[in-house]
C-alpha cells in the first residue's frame, strides 16, 4: 500500500520510485512511501493563505477547546493506532507511551490554554512600563502569531506522541501546521492525521502531512514560518545551517539525541530504597522503545565502591526480561525499528568497546510468534563498564541509539559532576539520592548542561513520571547537543510560534490595541454602576468612583475579634511605633473588606461571583481616621466559550484622604450575559 500525503486540502499520492517500509517484526513489506511530485511551495502557500483565513482569527478558548475536542475524538479510535503500532516493534508499554501519552498532551494544552491564556487572540505579556514622567507615554509587550507556517520533522521513535506535542501548542498559538514524521513509521502518523482530517474539528488547513522526503521545501520558507526538528546532531545541525534558516533567520528549534545520564547518589548504598529504585529505572530506560529514546540512559555514573553491586543487580533485572515479538503479552522489549537502525546501533556499539569492556549482554532467546527470528530488527540490551572515564571521550561523544548503556564510577560529588557536563548538553539527567544536601550540589552543578533534572527519593518514587517521560508542562529540550531548544514547558512553548512586540504610546491608545483598561487611560461613566450590567453591556473604561468610608479604632478591633488576627500592630500603639508604623494601622484585609463594601451592589444584580483577586499591593498605611475612596474600573471581558457569563477583570484603587493611593489590585468577578 502506497501511502498518501495531505497537502493543500487534499490525499495525494507522490511519483517517482518510492521507499519501503518493512515490519520491524517479520521484515516483511507492508508500506511505501514517497513524496515527489508534491508541490511544497503550495503546500506552504496553503497553509499560509488557510491560517489568515480560519485559524488566526478564533481566540486561544476557542483554539483550546478545538483541541480537547480532537484528543477526545482520537482516544476513541487509539486502538487502531495500538495496531499500527505494534507493527513498528513496539510493545504494548511502548505504545502508551506514544498513542496515550501524545493524546494526553492535547488534553494537557488545552486545559493550559483556557486557564493561562485569555479568551482573545493577542497575549499580554507583563505589566506596563511606564515610560515618562508624568505616565502618558507608557510601554507594553504584546504575543501575536506569525502568520506563516510551523514546519515539525519528526523522529521515527515517536509517530504519535512526536507529532502531537508539537501540533498542540503551535495550533494554540494559532499557526497552521505542516508534519514530516520519520518515513520509517509515517504509516502511523498518517492515520492519526487521516482521523484528525476526518472528523472535521480543526479548521480547513491547520494540517498537512508529508510522507516521505521534505523535498525543497525549505527553499519555500520565510521569516513567518517556524522549523522545529526532532532528530540526530547531525541532521539537525545540516538542517538548521540550510541558506533560507539563515538568510530569513528563521525560528528553529531542534531537540537532539543527547547522552543523557542516570546518577547514584553517595547515600544510595546496596540494600537502600534508592539503590533499587535506580536498578529499576535503569533497566526500564535501558528496555522500553528498545532503548530508542532521545530520553534514554546512555550513561549510569555511580560510586566507585558500588560499580560492581549496580553491574550484578542490573544483570540479575535485564535477565528476566523477556524480549520477543511485542504481540505477544509476555513480551516486555520488541526490536528495534529496522535492519537499518539495527546496523546503526552495532556500527556504535563496536566504536563504544574500543574504551569500554561488555559486562553484560542478553543470553535468553526471544520469544516467537511464528515470525523467523533473522528476519527481524532484534538487538541485544548490552551494558559496558568505562573503567577510566574521565580520560577517555567515547561513552560521552558516542550514542548508540538502541539498548546499550555504559557503567562508570565517581570518587567524589565534584567527580560526578564533571563526567555529567562531558555529555556536552543533555535532554535529561537524573540523580538517585536521599540526601538533600547532594541533591542541590548534583542540581546546580549540571543544570547549565540540562533541559530537565529529576531527583528521585523513597518520598517522589511512587508517584514520579519517570526518568525519560518529558511532561507538557515542563520543559522539553536541552543545550549544547541536545540542540539548543525547548519543545514543550507550557505556555513557553506557545511563546515559541509567536512574535513578542513592545507597543509604545499613550495608555489609551494601547489598551485599544489590546482590549483592556491601562492604567492612566481614559475612563468613562454613564451614571449607572458597572455591577448592575449584564457582560454584554460592559466596555472596557467603565468607572465609577464610590462615596467614602471613615476607618475607626472600634472597626479594628471588631474585626480583630471576628477573624481572629491579632497581630501586634493593629493592637498595641507602642509596639507599633517601635516597627515601621507611627502607630496602629488598621489589617489590610479589612481596609480590602471595606473597600469592597464600598464598591459592591447589595442588589440582585448580574455578578455571580468573585472569581478571583490578583496582584494586590498595600502601598501605604491606613490608621484610624483615615478615609478610603475607591476607583472601580472595567479592566477586561473575557467571555467564556459555551457559556453564558464571562469573566470580568476590575481594577481597583484604594486611595485616601490626600489621594494616595493605599492599595491596588485587579479582582475578577463572574458576571452573566444576557
Amino acid at each position: 500500500m502506497i501511502l498518501q500525503s495531505f497537502a493543500y486540502g487534499q490525499w495525494v499520492s507522490g511519483t517517482g520510485q518510492p521507499t519501503v517500509l518493512k515490519h520491524a517484526v517479520t521484515g516483511e513489506q507492508i508500506y511505501e512511501a514517497g513524496s515527489s511530485g508534491i508541490d511544497f511551495g503550495q503546500m506552504l502557500e496553503y497553509g499560509r493563505n488557510a491560517g489568515a483565513r480560519h485559524i488566526r482569527p478564533s481566540t486561544f478558548h476557542q483554539r483550546a477547546l478545538m483541541l480537547k475536542e480532537l484528543a477526545k475524538h482520537l482516544t476513541a479510535k487509539k486502538d487502531e493506532f495500538y495496531r499500527l503500532s505494534y507493527l513498528t516493534g513496539a510493545t504494548r508499554t511502548d505504545a502508551w507511551f506514544d498513542i496515550d501519552g501524545g493524546i494526553g498532551t492535547l488534553f494537557a494544552y488545552a486545559s493550559k490554554g483556557r486557564k493561562e491564556l485569555p479568551n482573545q487572540s493577542v497575549f499580554i505579556d507583563g505589566g506596563t512600563e511606564v515610560l515618562s514622567k508624568g505616565g502618558t507615554f507608557v510601554g507594553r509587550h504584546i504575543c501575536v502569531p506569525l502568520e506563516g507556517v510551523a514546519v515539525h520533522i519528526n523522529a521515527f521513535n515517536f509517530p504519535v506522541w512526536g507529532m502531537l506535542e508539537k501540533f498542540a501548542p503551535a495550533f494554540l498559538a494559532g499557526m497552521p501546521c505542516i508534519i514530516k514524521p520519520a518515513t520509517s513509521t509515517s504509516y502511523v502518523a498518517q492515520r492519526v492525521v487521516q482521523e484528525i482530517i476526518a472528523s472535521r474539528i480543526l479548521p480547513e488547513g491547520a494540517l498537512q502531512i508529508i510522507c516521505g522526503s521534505v523535498g525543497d521545501l525549505f527553499d519555500h520558507l520565510t521569516l513567518q514560518d517556524v522549523v522545529t526538528f526532532t532528530g540526530s546532531h547531525a541532521t539537525g545541525k545540516k538542517l538548521r545551517q540550510h541558506p533560507r534558516i539563515i538568510d530569513e533567520s528563521i525560528r528553529f528549534n531542534m531537540e537532539s539525541d543527547s547522552l543523557n545520564c542516570c546518577v547514584l547518589g553517595r547515600d544510595a548504598v546496596p540494600g537502600s530504597e534508592e539503590f533499587g529504585l535506580f536498578i529499576k529505572e535503569v533497566a526500564r530506560e535501558l528496555t522500553t522503545k528498545a532503548g530508542q529514546r532521545c530520553t534514554a540512559i546512555r550513561r549510569v555514573i555511580v560510586p566507585e565502591g558500588t560499580v560492581n553491586d549496580v553491574i550484578a543487580a542490573l544483570t540479575q533485572r535485564l535477565s528476566s526480561v523477556v524480549i520477543g515479538d511485542p504481540a505477544l503479552e509476555e513480551v516486555k522489549m520488541g526490536p528495534l525499528v529496522g535492519t537499518e537502525q539495527q546496523s546503526e546501533v552495532t556500527a556504535r556499539l563496536q566504536e563504544l568497546r574500543r574504551t569500554s569492556e561488555t559486562v553484560y549482554e542478553y543470553r535468553n532467546e526471544f520469544r516467537r510468534n511464528g515470525h523467523p527470528l533473522d528476519l527481524g530488527a532484534f538487538f541485544r540490551p548490552t551494558l559496558l563498564y568505562c573503567r577510566d572515564p574521565l580520560s577517555v571521550s567515547e561513552p560521552h561523544n558516542i550514542e548508540a541509539f538502541g539498548p546499550v548503556s555504559t557503567v562508570m564510577g565517581y570518587r567524589t560529588m565534584d567527580d560526578a559532576i564533571e563526567l555529567v557536563r562531558r555529555g556536552r548538553g543533555s535532554l535529561v539527567g537524573s540523580f538517585f539520592s536521599n540526601n538533600d544536601a547532594d541533591c542541590r550540589t548534583f542540581a546546580l552543578g549540571i543544570a547549565p548542561y540540562h533541559g530537565r533534572i529529576m531527583m528521585i527519593n523513597r518520598s517522589s518514587a511512587k508517584e514520579s513520571t519517570g526518568h525519560g517521560s518529558p511532561m507538557p508542562q515542563m520543559v522539553h529540550g536541552g543545550p549544547g547537543r541536545a540542540g539548543g531548544g525547548e519543545e514543550l514547558g507550557g505556555i513557553r512553548s506557545v511563546m515559541h510560534y509567536m512574535q513578542r512586540t513592545a507597543l509604545q504610546g499613550s495608555p489609551t491608545t494601547l489598551g485599544s490595541v489590546y482590549g483592556e483598561f491601562t492604567v492612566g487611560g481614559e475612563t468613562h461613566t454613564d451614571g449607572i454602576h458597572p455591577f448592575t450590567k449584564y457582560f454584554n453591556d460592559l466596555t472596557i473604561g467603565d468607572s465609577i468612583l464610590t462615596g467614602t468610608r471613615t476607618i475607626t479604632l472600634e472597626d479594628v478591633e471588631r474585626f480583630a475579634e471576628l477573624s481572629g488576627d491579632h497581630f501586634y500592630a493593629h493592637m498595641d500603639d507602642e509596639l507599633a511605633r517601635r516597627s515601621i508604623f507611627e502607630r496602629r494601622v488598621a489589617h489590610g484585609y479589612f481596609v480590602l473588606s471595606a473597600a469592597a463594601g464600598l464598591f459592591v451592589e447589595p442588589g440582585f444584580v448580574p455578578v455571580l461571583a468573585n472569581y478571583g483577586l490578583e496582584g494586590l499591593r498595600f502601598l501605604k498605611p491606613v490608621y484610624p481616621g483615615d478615609t478610603i475612596q475607591v476607583r472601580l474600573t472595567v479592566k477586561s471581558t473575557r467571555p467564556k466559550e459555551g457559556e453564558s457569563q464571562g469573566v470580568v477583570e476590575w481594577d481597583v484603587i484604594v486611595f485616601n484622604q490626600q489621594s494616595e493611593q493605599v492599595a491596588v489590585y485587579t479582582l475578577l468577578t463572574l458576571v452573566a450575559a444576557r
